[in-house]
C-alpha cells in the first residue's frame, strides 16, 4: 500500500507538471503539482475506504489528478 500511494503522489506530480507545460492550464508548476496531489490523494484514500476505483492504481491516479485540475481551478476563476 505503502509504494501504492508513493506511485500516485509521483505520477500526480508528473500529470500536474505535463498540464502546465502542455498549456492545458495556466495556474503555474507548482499549484498545479499541488492541486493533482491533493485529488489523487483525496481519490486514494476513497479507493482504499471504499473500493471505488477505475482499475489499476496508475489510472486511478491519472483520473483523478485530471479531474482535481479541471474542477478546482474552474471553481475559483471568474
Amino acid at each position: 500500500m505503502f509504494f501504492t500511494m508513493m506511485g500516485t503522489v509521483v505520477i500526480a506530480g508528473i500529470v500536474g507538471y505535463l498540464s502546465e507545460k502542455s498549456n492545458f492550464t495556466h495556474n503555474g508548476i507548482l499549484p498545479s503539482m499541488i492541486i493533482c496531489v491533493g485529488g489523487a490523494f483525496l481519490f486514494f484514500f476513497v479507493r482504499v475506504m471504499f473500493g471505488v476505483g477505475f482499475g489499476s492504481p496508475g489510472l486511478n491516479a491519472i483520473l483523478s489528478s485530471i479531474g482535481a485540475l479541471v474542477i478546482v481551478p474552474t471553481h475559483w476563476r471568474k
